[in-house]
């Protein structure tokens, strides 16, 4: 059996009790699939390097970076491939990705490894914890969350990840003109994104009240999204600004 890794520590082999938060209605289920050797080896080696352990209190970026630059957060980046490629490709920003499930974890931490990447770094943990106490107040410049788990039965809807409460909590930690881009390949989840942010106060459609987003340049087609696109999926891009 692999070994089980805890978010909350540097210690990839220690199991703590469930904490508080974990009894909310969550965004996600962590199937926590079995990791390969080399993703193992990642956590044991490359931890230290790009993760940062969550502790519950805000995170000093600059530091962590060794720089002053814009932020960028991706929220639930899967097998990292996209994440990977934005950072290669964009080098004057930092890149922050949250992500729960650990042989993806595991596998970004090597593609970066490859290229000796230095502006990427990791959370293995909840994102709304995240965002709620690790990240200050007004600290993104851009955060992306692209094909999140659609819980497309009704009677799942209250576990999507955008929600009025979620929305108001990410506008808090935007700079001020600060980039949401949303993409999803279910056209109820969609229409369901549109209505929550079109209704959120914070926040501007930048391409006009009630618009979809033509897909931009720095989002690449993914192996997931090509297989969605394989079954008949369209896809859907939302692009919002920081009032």
């Amino acid at each position: 059996m692999p070994k089980t890794y805890n978010p909350g520590t540097d210690n990839p082999g220690r199991d703590d009790p469930a904490p508080e938060y974990m009894r909310r209605i969550r965004s996600f289920v962590l199937r926590e699939g079995r990791m390969t050797p080399a993703q193992q080896r990642a956590f044991d080696t490359l931890w230290s390097r790009f993760g940062i352990p969550y502790r519950g209190t805000p995170c000093d970026f600059a530091a962590t970076f060794g720089r002053q630059a814009p932020l960028v957060l991706e929220i639930g980046f899967g097998n990292g491939e996209a994440l990977a490629w934005a950072s290669e490709h964009d080098q004057a920003r930092d890149f922050l990705g949250v992500e729960v499930h650990g042989p993806g974890v595991g596998r970004l931490m090597n593609a970066l490894a490859a290229r000796d990447a230095g502006n990427v770094r990791l959370y293995k943990h909840d994102a709304v914890e995240v965002l709620e106490h690790e990240i200050a107040p007004g600290t993104l410049a851009e955060t992306r969350i692209w094909f999140p788990d659609p819980w497309h039965k009704k009677r799942h809807n209250k576990r999507r990840l955008i929600q009025p409460e979620f929305v108001a909590l990410l506008a808090s930690r935007m700079a001020p003109d600060g980039l949401l881009h949303l993409a999803t390949d279910w056209q109820a989840y969609a229409e369901h994104m549109l209505d929550v942010m079109e209704t959120a106060p914070a926040w501007r459609n930048q391409r006009g009240p009630g618009q979809y987003a033509e897909k931009p340049e720095w989002r690449i087609e993914t192996h997931f999204e090509r297989r969605g696109l394989k079954l008949g999926h369209g896809v859907w891009d939302l692009l919002y600004r920081r009032v």
